[in-house]
C-alpha cells in the first residue's frame, strides 16, 4: 500500500483497507498520473499475499489490473506483481513484446509474450533444465544480478472473469512467469541471485551478452 499511509505502517492489510487503496490506485491512474512502484525496504514486498477471493468487485478488479498495465508498460517492465504497488494480493500481470538482439535473444530463448493477466498463479519447475542469466526489478531499482531458474514450468491461475488455466512456459518467458510470482510469496530476486554478479544498471551494458560467462569471469561469482 502507499508507504506513507500511516494504516499501512500498522499493518493493516484488511479486505476493506485493501479495497480503499486499490480504489486510490485506479483514480490516481483515471486522473494521469503513475502509482509508484514500492521499493526493496517495504513490508509488503516480503509478505506471502492472500488468494484473490472477490476482495474487489469486477470492475474495481478490471480498473486495477488496468492501472497495474499502464505502471508495468511506463516503467517499463515486462511483468508486475500486485505487492509492488503496495497490494498484497495473488495478482499479476505479464507482457515482453520488446525487440532483443538476436543473438541474446536466442541464447535466453525470449520469444514475445501477449498480454496475461494471471490471478491466484502457481508454478512448478518441468524436468531439470535450468537456466541462469541476469534480470532486473522494478522493486529494486537500478541493480541487475544473475538468478538460476527453472528453464521449464508448468503453471496454473485463473483469468479476471475466473476462468482457470493450466499453461507450460520455457526460457525468457517462464523466468519472467516465475520472478512475478516470487512477489506475491514474498520474495525478491536478490533473494536466489548470485550476489558477486550484482551490477548498476549503468555498468550492465558491459556484460549485455548472450551468456554471462564473461561477467563470471569479471565479476567473480
Amino acid at each position: 500500500m502507499n508507504p506513507n499511509d500511516e494504516s499501512t505502517s500498522r499493518g493493516d492489510y484488511s479486505p476493506e483497507a485493501i479495497r480503499s487503496e486499490v480504489a486510490k490506485l485506479v483514480r490516481l491512474h483515471e486522473a494521469g498520473d503513475f502509482p509508484p512502484i514500492v521499493q526493496l525496504g517495504h513490508p509488503v514486498l516480503r509478505m506471502q499475499a492472500a488468494d484473490f477471493t472477490d476482495q474487489l468487485d469486477p470492475a474495481l478488479l478490471r480498473a486495477f489490473l488496468d492501472t497495474m498495465r499502464a505502471v508495468m508498460l511506463d516503467a517499463p517492465g515486462v511483468g508486475l506483481a500486485a505487492p509492488q504497488l503496495g497490494i498484497p494480493l495473488r495478482i499479476a500481470v505479464l507482457q515482453d513484446l520488446y525487440e532483443s538482439v538476436p543473438e541474446v535473444a536466442a541464447a535466453r530463448e525470449r520469444e514475445p509474450l501477449d498480454y496475461l493477466e494471471v490471478i491466484n498463479p502457481r508454478y512448478l519447475p518441468v524436468g531439470e533444465r535450468t537456466a541462469t542469466f541476469y534480470e532486473g526489478c522494478l522493486s529494486f531499482n537500478g541493480y541487475q544480478g544473475v538468478v538460476e531458474r527453472p528453464a521449464d514450468i508448468a503453471t496454473t491461475f485463473r483469468d479476471a472473469e475466473g476462468a482457470a488455466f493450466e499453461r507450460n512456459f520455457s526460457g525468457w518467458q517462464a523466468r519472467i512467469f516465475q520472478h512475478e510470482i516470487d512477489h506475491l510469496d514474498g520474495t525478491v530476486y536478490i533473494d536466489k541471485a548470485l550476489t558477486r554478479s550484482l551490477c548498476a544498471n549503468h555498468e550492465y551494458p558491459r556484460w549485455a551478452n548472450p551468456g554471462i560467462a564473461e561477467a563470471r569471469a569479471g565479476l567473480g561469482f
